[in-house]
């Protein structure tokens, strides 16, 4: 079972630079700490923009367990700056000027679909590799009924 994590920030105060640069930078840093450490269990990420002003991350992990760990870890970049940005909304510094927000879902095996035609690895493809389409089946209903071995259907 793997976990996907949506999140991102928007930048409320545009001219507020020092208050939202430090956010942006930040999840950069943790992106490449990410990749320098696969262990840690990120398996593949997509960073989009919604606006000039939103930043969408979507992050595929291996389990929610391997999420939590990095996200606890005393040696995580993540940790120092979840402590910073706390510290700074108990203060009243950030508040307005930068929005954050995640959304965090376990996928189980057999419970999703992903489609991709004519593109590169992306997205679950990216994170858990590509099966050609007729492996699984020609229509949805036949795709959702695959199972890896050992699991059950729900």
């Amino acid at each position: 079972m793997s976990c996907a994590l949506h999140g991102g920030m928007r930048i409320n105060r545009f001219w507020a630079v020092h208050h939202w640069l430090p956010v942006m930078l930040a999840m950069f840093r943790m992106l490449a700490e990410l990749k320098r450490d696969p262990g840690r269990g990120l398996l593949s990420r997509v960073l989009l923009t919604a606006s000039p002003r939103t930043y969408y991350l979507v992050q595929y992990w291996e389990s929610k367990e391997k999420l939590y760990a990095y996200a606890s870890a005393a040696d995580a970049f993540h940790r120092v700056v979840w402590a910073r940005v706390n510290r700074m909304d108990r203060g009243g510094r950030v508040r307005g000027h930068v929005g954050i927000w995640h959304e965090a879902y376990v996928v189980p095996e057999g419970s999703y679909e992903a489609i991709y035609g004519d593109m590169p690895a992306f997205g679950l493809a990216d994170a858990h590799g590509q099966v050609p389409l007729e492996t699984r089946g020609r229509y949805a209903k036949d795709r959702f009924a695959h199972r890896s071995k050992g699991e059950k259907a729900a």
